[in-house]
């Protein structure tokens, strides 16, 4: 491993206030010759799946963290007294699986429990899920420089103590940045002071929110975006320098004592933590009267068998139906089938409107046997083998319609099946359009609404539209970025800012059910009034959980889903 780590970066999740996007990121930090880094994103754990996805693609060891906000006494209290910035941060780690899913309580509860403008935890949360985590006091925020910037260095040594009792005497770190900042150097000797009468070990990091030192604009202008102010506004909260980058092992040891710098190997070095992917995590679904799951399976789809073909079948059908049958339980998919054949018929029974289903699972004569589909694919020669094939093993996903207004009842009825805290939907992220990156950048840097609205027409709109395609040689926008030197900014800075993601939202038709309670798989956090997953949908189907796309349509009558026009399934 390199000589030295960065612990506390902000990737592009730490919306609007993040600059390091987590492909460049990784990429920045395997061409710096660093081996290892972590993500600690502000109160959220986001973009973590994709971090480590990327960072094993490269070879480079990830390190799931995030950077809480601890509330001064309990979570609960709300309001009142109690400041818009009363909090202190804290930077977690996670050391293994039993740390991850502590952290995913830890985080989830922060915005069911504790979330009051920011999502908030407390020490009995952290008492009750310290184990497998590594905690640093963070930066300037922390509760420990806080302490010490009020000249309180006795309480200072009370709440390291109290740290050290939470997480363990090898598991917590006094943290170090120096970004040129007065307060930093203010308090810089008394942290070695505190961390020499506490014994406890000292850490290097520099809180990147970008990636390099030029990157500074990018992240200001995030930062006037998320605050609606303008650069040029002294009330903005933007950072006072520009060293929050990521450092290389040279700079930062030229900056604090070796020993912090070697603790961040060290840190690094306890910090193993993989996520299981490959494996289908079902929920427990059981059938009064039957012992057997796969006997249920076979009785179903035969039953189907003889209300869709009678009692003499082609043996061409029976054979199909065998052949999907072994695969479907070869391929441990049989509860998988059994669960969306459940909730359908309870639609069906209720006479809430079921579509007659669409893509790839209307190529299984088992789903069709089951009446999860309405679609016959013996009579219109669809492929079972593009929906569920053993050469390519991945999850089955049956995208199934429902009527939009009477879509709640039947997740209301999964979620009195399988439990509150089993049953949850799916997060996603709108991201930043490149003409609406033109508009917010321009509004942030005073370019007249006028001249950034000229520019961003020049921008080809839809999903397929970017900065790039408009800046072909001769086009009108390159001959205007070649002459106008604050539009050649503008167009730069707003380059960077496209796809970053903006804010969070709800998957129109993702949920998922899982076995134990959702947050010992993922992080939870609030949308509205909806608790949903932090992760996105491919991080949710990666970790080989079951979703179930409950998708709407028009109000339809219950007859109208029986139209089966071949081309539709195609």
């Amino acid at each position: 491993m390199s000589g030295f780590v960065h612990l506390h970066v902000h990737s592009e999740y730490s919306l609007l206030d993040g600059a390091c996007r987590i492909k460049e990121l990784v990429r920045t930090i395997k061409e710096m010759g660093q081996t290892a880094v972590a993500i600690t994103d502000h109160g959220v754990m986001y973009g973590c799946y994709d971090f480590y996805k990327e960072c094993i693609n490269n070879g480079i060891k990830p390190i799931i963290g995030c950077e809480v906000y601890e509330a001064p006494g309990s979570r609960h209290e709300k309001g009142g007294n109690i400041g818009r910035n009363e909090y202190y941060h804290l930077i977690l780690l996670c050391k293994n699986s039993t740390g991850y899913k502590n952290l995913c309580r830890l985080v989830s509860r922060g915005f069911t429990e504790g979330f009051y403008q920011k999502p908030r935890i407390d020490k009995e949360l952290l008492k009750r899920y310290s184990e497998g985590l590594i905690a640093l006091s963070a930066c300037l925020v922390g509760k420990i420089p806080k302490l010490l910037l009020a000249d309180r260095f006795e309480d200072a040594v009370r709440a390291v103590e109290e740290y050290k009792e939470i997480f363990g005497e090898d598991n917590f770190y006094i943290e170090l940045q120096d970004h040129g900042i007065k307060e930093q150097r203010q308090i810089y000797p008394y942290l070695l002071r505190l961390a020499k009468k506490t014994n406890t070990p000292l850490v290097a990091t520099n809180d990147a929110h970008y990636l390099k030192k030029e990157d500074s604009f990018v992240q200001r202008v995030l930062t006037c975006i998320s605050t609606n102010t303008r650069l040029d506004d002294k009330s903005s909260l933007t950072f006072p320098t520009d060293e929050f980058y990521l450092k290389t092992e040279r700079e930062m040891r030229e900056l604090f004592p070796p020993d912090a710098i070697d603790n961040t190997v060290k840190i690094a070095e306890k910090c193993n933590f993989a996520f299981d992917e490959g494996k289908l995590i079902l929920p427990h679904f059981k059938v009064e009267g039957w012992d057997n799951n796969e006997a249920y399976f076979d009785y179903l789809v035969d039953k189907g068998r003889g209300e869709h073909y009678g009692n003499n079948p082609h043996p061409d059908i029976i054979s199909r139906i065998e052949h999907e049958k072994n695969v479907i339980k070869k391929m441990d998919f049989v509860d998988y089938f059994l669960i969306v054949a459940d909730y359908v018929e309870y639609a069906r029974r209720h006479n809430i409107a079921v579509g007659p289903g669409r893509g790839s699972g209307a190529g299984s004569v088992c789903a069709y046997c089951l009446h999860i589909t309405d679609v016959d694919p013996i009579q219109y020669n669809l492929l079972f083998e593009r929906f569920l094939n053993p050469e390519r093993v991945s999850m089955p996903d049956f995208d199934i319609d429902f009527c939009y207004i009477r879509r709640q009842e039947v997740i209301d009825y999964v979620v009195n099946k399988y439990g509150r805290d089993h049953v949850t939907q799916i997060a996603a992220f709108d991201t930043m359009k490149a003409r609406g990156s033109v508009r917010d950048a321009a509004r942030v840097m005073g370019i007249p609404y006028a001249d950034a609205d000229r520019i961003a027409k020049l921008i080809p709109g839809g999903p397929g539209g970017t900065i790039e395609a408009a800046l072909t040689p001769g086009s009108e926008l390159m001959k205007i970025v070649q002459s106008d030197s604050n539009i050649a900014r503008l167009i730069d800075t707003a380059k960077k800012l496209q796809g970053t993601p903006r804010n969070l939202s709800v998957h129109p038709a993702g949920v998922v059910i899982t076995r134990e309670p959702v947050d010992e798989y993922v992080p939870l956090c609030k949308s509205r009034e909806d608790t949903i997953t932090q992760f996105e949908k491919g991080a949710v189907e990666g970790l080989g959980l079951v979703k179930m796309d409950v998708r709407t349509v028009c109000r339809l009558n219950y007859s109208e889903t029986k139209t089966k026009p071949a081309e539709l399934y195609a």
